[in-house]
């Protein structure tokens, strides 16, 4: 009786230490740290190592060959606050309710770092957060920080020579003493040399929010990198804008060549402090940016162009070997990455994420490896606002979307790289249209996603939107939801 008592009392102490469906995975072996790095609206042709003949990046393309590069990499909902929802539960945003910008993420939902502490992780976050929805600048209080620890975060900033942060518990605003990617890197480093000894492994997120506009900000440096008589425009670009499209790339690229060398810093103390070896590292962003294709202004995404939705992804891991500068052609969606790091780090894998573990095709690659993976945009917002609804899928050739009105558009992505013919219902591609739709349908049913028009999430989720300004602007307190800085929804 004593025994069955006892084995009673053991079984109560390992489901209080739970969070929903975390599960601790026993292992005398120390786990790898984790260093994400999380850029904001960069696109993933803005890099040497995919081609691009102006930007530079060398350390990015150092990295690259030594990392697994999956070259077509989408973000699920191509704007900010979708895509770190996305991310760090590893649930699509028509499931989280995560469909807009400056909304309030849920302490309910299960978070990347809550099931990385459960294994014994320390956890730590510098940088733009865009999950608290309770303005921009208010303080993410600890108790919103979703198992984040360590904190040297804000809501969302893009002042970059003037970035504001809080630094832990401390609730007063501070800022940062200059260039924000170098600021933050440079303290990152710091927390890296206080926790190199460390018998716990660590998860650490840099949000390095570059090079999301204004783009005038970069370091004049970099900027001279870039004189606009030397960028190539791709051949997608509108005349309309061809013109603001290159001043604008000159300061896209000058952020990307200034961030590429704090991104530089930070694997450098991984490599001096002897870590670089235990240590999964990633490098994405969230989303991309139109950049003037395809009829579109600067500054514009959430759309299911390749210019949006396509984000650099590159993942190193320990022993990686001869696998290291592998590219794979099949896509990963933000949902996928959760689950792909604790695949990578022997975690088990909660119930509740929907995203798929792609651990093993990280570890083995396979070239002729296909999927697809499901994009959508449940609430086109702010400069958005007129634009539809949509679900798509990307494949490692195809994008197939479908708007509320039915099948939209489809294009080769291999055959026609900058999306200029659209193919849909051509005979020719009747087959093929026929199981692209399919297989949108099956990514659709696996979340029960029913495709309902904008206002049907606006009504179950208790967003008003103003009509005046195309933004959504307060939300109330509903189910531990909270509220919504506005009116202005970049």
């Amino acid at each position: 009786m004593n025994r069955l008592l006892l084995l009673h009392f053991f079984i109560l102490g390992m489901m209080s230490c739970q969070k929903q469906n975390i599960t601790k995975t026993i292992d005398t072996k120390k786990k790898p740290n984790v260093v994400y790095i999380l850029t904001d609206q960069w696109r993933a042709s803005a890099t040497g190592y995919a081609g691009n003949k102006v930007v530079k990046t060398p350390v990015l393309d150092q990295l690259a060959k030594e990392s697994i590069n999956f070259s077509n990499a989408v973000s699920v909902t191509p704007v900010c606050t979708p895509h770190r929802a996305a991310l760090f539960t590893g649930r699509y945003p028509t499931s989280t309710g995560m469909v807009v910008n400056d909304v309030y993420m849920p302490e309910e939902e299960l978070c990347m770092a809550e099931i990385f502490k459960a294994e014994g992780y320390t956890t730590a976050y510098y940088g733009k957060w865009h999950l608290d929805g309770h303005g921009r600048l208010t303080n993410v209080a600890p108790e919103r920080r979703q198992g984040f620890d360590y904190w040297k975060g804000l809501e969302c900033s893009h002042a970059y020579n003037k970035m504001p942060y809080y630094d832990n518990e401390d609730p007063n605003i501070k800022y940062w003493p200059k260039y924000s990617p170098f600021a933050i890197t440079e303290d990152a480093n710091k927390y890296l040399a206080s926790h190199a000894n460390d018998d716990n492994p660590f998860l650490l997120v840099l949000s390095i929010a570059t090079p999301h506009y204004p783009h005038g900000s970069a370091p004049k440096k970099f900027m001279e990198m870039y004189p606009q008589d030397s960028l190539l425009l791709p051949k997608n670009v509108i005349e309309k804008y061809k013109k603001r499209a290159l001043k604008e790339m000159q300061g896209y690229y000058a952020h990307i060549s200034a961030t590429d060398q704090a991104i530089g810093s930070v694997l450098d103390q991984l490599k001096s402090l002897g870590l670089d070896e235990n240590t999964i590292i990633v490098f994405s962003a969230d989303h991309g940016e139109m950049l003037g294709a395809h009829g579109v202004k600067p500054f514009v995404k959430q759309l299911p162009w390749d210019e949006a939705i396509k984000v650099p992804f590159l993942i190193k891991y320990p022993s990686i070997g001869k696998n290291a500068g592998t590219k794979i052609e099949a896509p990963i969606n933000t949902p996928d990455i959760l689950p792909s790091l604790l695949g990578l780090a022997g975690i088990a894998i909660p119930k509740v994420i929907e995203g798929e573990d792609l651990s093993d095709l990280i570890k083995s690659p396979k070239a002729d490896f296909d999927r697809a993976a499901l994009v959508m945009n449940a609430c086109p917002f702010g400069a958005n606002f007129r634009d539809s609804e949509y679900r798509a899928i990307r494949t490692k050739q195809y994008s197939y979307i479908k708007n509320l009105k039915g099948k939209n558009q489809l294009f080769d992505n291999v055959a026609d790289p900058y999306q200029l013919n659209n193919l849909i219902d051509q005979p020719k591609v009747a087959v093929l249209q026929k199981e692209l739709d399919k297989k949108l349908q099956a990514q659709m049913d696996r979340i029960n996603d029913a495709f309902h028009p904008r206002e049907y999430y606006l009504k179950k989720y208790n967003y008003k939107l103003d009509p005046r300004k195309h933004a959504i602007n307060w939300w109330g307190f509903k189910e531990g939801r909270g509220v919504v800085q506005g009116p202005k929804v970049l």
